[in-house]
């Protein structure tokens, strides 16, 4: 739902504390990885109403996105053009989520994973198990943000509304918004986050100010992966941080997520398990890691076969590969059930059928 309680950050990814702030205590000033600093402050020295960040998933959208959306709400004296005091009242209500002037809008599930409150109804539905959170950005918390935008602001310093992802907005919900685009109302700036900008009207691109998303350097990755492991509380080895980063083709916040998963810790050793039938190594991993793991080893062979290097996996730990026409029927088998993926399949059935396609395709290289 589109919810006017503001702040936090996504447990882990930017070492912010997600937990309500007690009055009169400071909440703590947002660190943004490093790459994510420089891009903040070229956005805050440009002007524009509506801005898209797109870009691959694990380059922190999400992160640049509430950090913008911070320094435009800030009210320290002579912040403009800078990031986010983080100590200021404005600040305070980001942290404890409580800011009048800043909406979320985001799927239920999204706010739910990354501990946003819900509007009281959509909370009371899903108690009350009248239906399951959305997966979509729904018309009603569309409506929600739009009234918000029409309203004037609480404390002086305009209105921001933060979409992501933003390519959970069906057509309905999309061209709702694109109104709001097409004729600002007030004071108000739009943020929309996304790690599938195609997927997004035109007329939605077209009314925003793109922002492409960088990757950060490999030894620029590795270093806040390590530092923000470490403030976790998560034990790594050099092996097992280039693994992560590896599972997740240099996107260092995606490679967090499979330090935090375990996932880092055996990754290079799936290939070889799954030629040989012992998956044991997949016991503890979802439908959806398994398939992810697949898709990327089956990138990774195709590459070996028109002799490039291999993009997820070290090619020593890669099996054989067969030729590309078996490689190519594989990739559209696996594409083909990442599409429907979200079914309420039976995950031990799904993943033996994974399993044995991949058993199969990889016997003909033997």
């Amino acid at each position: 739902a589109a919810a006017s309680n503001a702040g936090g950050a996504r447990s882990g990814l930017d070492c912010m504390s997600t937990n309500t702030l007690e009055d009169g205590v400071d909440p703590p000033k947002v660190e943004l990885a490093p790459w994510l600093t420089a891009q903040l402050g070229e956005l805050l020295a440009q002007n524009g109403h509506a801005w898209l960040l797109q870009g691959p998933s694990g380059l922190g959208q999400y992160e640049l996105g509430l950090a913008l959306a911070s320094a435009w709400l800030c009210e320290t004296v002579g912040n403009q053009g800078q990031a986010a005091c983080g100590h200021c009242a404005s600040c305070h209500m980001v942290a404890s989520r409580t800011h009048p002037d800043l909406v979320m809008l985001m799927p239920e599930t999204a706010l739910l994973a990354l501990g946003w409150p819900l509007s009281e109804k959509a909370q009371s539905d899903i108690d009350d198990k009248k239906r399951k959170p959305s997966r979509e950005i729904r018309v009603d918390a569309m409506q929600a943000a739009i009234e918000f935008a029409q309203r004037t602001n609480a404390r002086g310093r305009g209105k921001a509304v933060l979409v992501y992802p933003a390519e959970r907005m069906n057509h309905v919900t999309a061209n709702g918004l694109l109104k709001t685009l097409e004729e600002p109302v007030g004071d108000v700036k739009f943020i929309l986050a996304t790690e599938a900008a195609h997927q997004l009207l035109p007329t939605i691109r077209s009314r925003c100010q793109a922002f492409a998303m960088r990757w950060p350097a490999q030894d620029a990755a590795l270093l806040w992966l390590a530092q923000t492991a470490a403030n976790l509380g998560l034990k790594t080895t050099e092996l097992s941080l280039r693994s992560a980063l590896l599972s997740a083709g240099g996107r260092p916040l995606d490679a967090l997520d499979a330090l935090q998963s375990g996932l880092a810790e055996h990754w290079q050793s799936i290939p070889r398990s799954v030629a040989t039938g012992q998956t044991s190594v997949l016991a503890n991993l979802s439908t959806a890691q398994v398939l992810d793991a697949l898709q990327k080893l089956c990138h990774d062979l195709m590459a070996l076969r028109v002799g490039a290097q291999p993009r997820f996996y070290d090619a020593q730990a890669l099996p054989k590969a067969p030729g590309l026409r078996a490689l190519g029927a594989w990739a559209n088998q696996l594409k083909t059930l990442a599409k429907t993926i979200d079914h309420t399949w039976k995950a031990e059935l799904l993943v033996e059928n994974l399993l044995a396609q991949a058993r199969s395709t990889l016997a003909i290289a033997r």
